[in-house]
């Protein structure tokens, strides 16, 4: 039987949220069925069902930060057990036959991978996602949290936590490496402490000194910031072994490739919303290296989890409850959180 949960819904971009009866798919034998604790708030949540990044499929209950408890297991399932401690990313499913989920990176799925919410599903549906008391994923794409990690600060490592960590995880930053993280918001806070539980020597690039206090306490050894500085891209020119851009809006790419040192790398997880401009000669003079990178596969965002886990530390949070999501959005666009929305799903009405 279908399972019947309440879920934080809009109907269309300018409608408020409300809370709806949903239903989830009757699960099937590879399925695992979670009550959901804690519910992450991702800016791609607000470009999705704002329909910034295209029309949205409304009704619409989004969210791809989820933790919670398995509550039941299909009859072929393996790997939970009832009461385990679970979490779910950006992605329900892929082909699982392709090169790119046979390595691990289901992300990267050619056939084109289910996402969590807004996303037609293996059965033709579209995908709802974790703004609800309840949802129900194939095992496959279900996350252990280790027992060291609350919900609410599990839930943002999620989506958060794996954009972070897996550029610094491909480029293999490590003890001594020299590294900048631009902006310090929802994903930056992130990318400091896993740059600095990697052994990393981090700054904080911004363009005030106004999160000084919030970049030391995150591990920062400082801020730097851009604005505030007479001819800083100047100044501090080939500084860097290592940046991470977490901007989502328009800046001078080349300056920041400027602070590169030859060889250096600048991974790119931020998405403005026009082109940047760049000439080939900022990355060919000294050999440097431009990439971006979205989500991990299943296997290195169970490796980020662990990761948090050992080195005692999650994402920094709002507990918000389910009546207070609208207000929430608009204070994300206006930057005014610190640093990541959680949803209480135990604020759902009876």
């Amino acid at each position: 039987m279908p399972i019947k949960t309440k879920a934080l819904q809009k109907t269309a971009p300018d409608a408020p949220f409300k809370v709806v009866d949903i239903e989830r798919r009757d699960p099937r034998e590879d399925d695992v069925v979670i009550d959901i604790k804690a519910a992450g708030i991702c800016h791609s949540d607000i470009h999705t069902i704002r329909n910034e990044w295209g029309e949205a499929h409304f009704p619409l209950t989004v969210g791809h930060e989820i933790a919670g408890v398995v509550s039941a297991v299909g009859d072929k399932v393996t790997k939970f057990k009832v009461g385990d401690r679970v979490g779910v990313g950006c992605l329900v499913n892929s082909c699982g036959e392709c090169e790119q989920c046979q390595a691990g990176m289901e992300q990267n799925c050619l056939n084109g991978g289910v996402g969590t919410y807004n996303s037609k599903d293996v059965d033709g549906t579209i995908t709802q996602g974790g703004y609800a008391q309840k949802v129900v994923v194939n095992e496959n794409f279900v996350l252990n949290i280790p027992d060291s990690l609350d919900f609410d600060v599990a839930a943002p490592l999620l989506c958060a936590g794996i954009t972070t960590y897996s550029p610094l995880a491909r480029w293999n930053v490590q003890e001594g490496d020299k590294v900048a993280i631009v902006g310090l918001g929802g994903l930056g806070h992130m990318g400091v402490q896993i740059a600095v539980a990697k052994g990393a020597d981090v700054t904080v690039l911004s363009r005030t000194s106004r999160k000084e206090k919030e970049a030391k306490e995150l591990g920062a050894a400082r801020i730097l910031a851009t604005n505030e500085e007479e001819d800083f891209f100047k100044n501090h020119r080939g500084e860097f072994d290592f940046i991470l851009s977490t901007i989502s809006a328009q800046y001078d790419l080349e300056a920041y490739l400027g602070l590169l040192k030859p060889r250096g790398i600048m991974s790119v997880v931020g998405l403005p919303p026009e082109a940047l401009s760049l000439r080939m000669n900022r990355i060919i003079g000294g050999g440097k290296v431009l990439t971006g990178n979205n989500i991990g596969g299943i296997a290195e965002t169970q490796e980020m989890l662990d990761f948090c886990a050992e080195h005692g530390f999650g994402a920094v949070i709002e507990k918000v409850s389910v009546d207070e999501v609208d207000a929430a959005y608009d204070r994300v666009v206006a930057g005014d959180v610190k640093f990541r929305f959680v949803i209480d799903t135990e604020t759902f009405p009876a």
